[in-house]
């Protein structure tokens, strides 16, 4: 297996220049232009929609804001009686990084999401800097692999610890996994390895322990398969030519789905790994206050 592995085949599935998702969405107005005037309004730099469920964004970050890769934020906007409509959020940025990036999918009568996935370029949105969670390299114990098992916007937090130098040195192999119902929902973290194996820097530290294995459950691409049964089934490990899991050697991150969560859980204590947290580090880690 290259040193450089990425176990991806598939084709580029994010849309086209003609595509509409790729078009700018007109600004917020009314009650949520508002949060200009908050002390926490943040100013939106970038956005892509990378199908008609999901999409990303950057916006500029707080000078006094500092966090760890593998956080998350309280972030929204004002509701349409001018008070902070907020919802916990995964920073996807490392915590080097000048902006601040998230990635989120679109619920068409959420309350939040809703509003947010019509924001465009300048449009403001309310960033609370008090950063929280437990998927960080200080709540696992030293190791020689990390796996990071995501579903769906579960990526979000490992797109900042895939990008952090410090992961790097204290792992031999990072084996990113991304499992989604569809091959355009994969675009996100397809095109987040290829760029991180592409930059100057972050290749010469990342290339040769960063591994890529995105799975798809429903749209037929070359991997298929609930993450949880490949585990089982052993299909993971020999694919990827590694050993199963041993606690001596293996730590463990999972962001996904309640039922993933819970599923993972079972499988990754059945082989003796034990849960961590930043008092008590341990083997395994998973995020519980927040969920995608």
């Amino acid at each position: 297996m290259p040193k450089d592995l990425r176990y991806d085949r598939t084709e580029d599935q994010s849309p086209t220049k003609a595509s509409p998702m790729n078009q700018q969405i007109a600004p917020m107005t009314g009650a949520e232009t508002k949060a200009a005037r908050l002390p926490d309004a943040q100013t939106v730099t970038a956005v892509k929609h990378w199908n008609d469920r999901l999409f990303s964004f950057r916006v500029t970050r707080p000078a006094s804001l500092r966090f760890r890769s593998g956080e998350f934020l309280m972030i929204g906007v004002l509701d349409d009686t001018a008070r902070p409509l907020l919802r916990a959020y995964s920073l996807a940025s490392p915590s080097w990084d000048d902006e601040l990036e998230f990635y989120s999918i679109k619920v068409q009568d959420g309350p939040l999401t809703s509003r947010l996935q019509h924001i465009s370029v300048g449009d403001q949105i309310i960033i609370r800097p008090k950063p929280v969670g437990s998927l960080v390299i200080d709540a696992l114990l030293p190791g020689k692999r990390l796996y990071l098992f995501a579903t769906g916007t579960g990526i979000a937090p490992f797109a900042s610890l895939v990008r952090d130098p410090d992961v790097y040195q204290k792992f031999d192999q990072v084996i990113l996994t991304h499992t989604t119902r569809t091959a355009s929902a994969l675009g996100y973290s397809k095109k987040l390895v290829a760029d991180i194996l592409s930059d100057e820097t972050l290749s010469e530290i990342a290339g040769g322990k960063l591994w890529y294995y995105p799975t798809t459950t429903r749209e037929e691409t070359p991997k298929m398969g609930r993450i949880t049964d490949l585990i089982t089934s052993g299909e993971l490990f020999r694919d990827l030519d590694l050993p199963p899991f041993d606690s001596t050697t293996d730590r463990v991150m999972i962001c996904g789905s309640m039922g993933l969560n819970t599923d993972l859980k079972k499988i990754i204590e059945a082989a003796g790994l034990r849960e961590g947290s930043n008092s008590e580090p341990g083997e395994y880690v998973l995020e519980k206050a927040f969920v995608g």
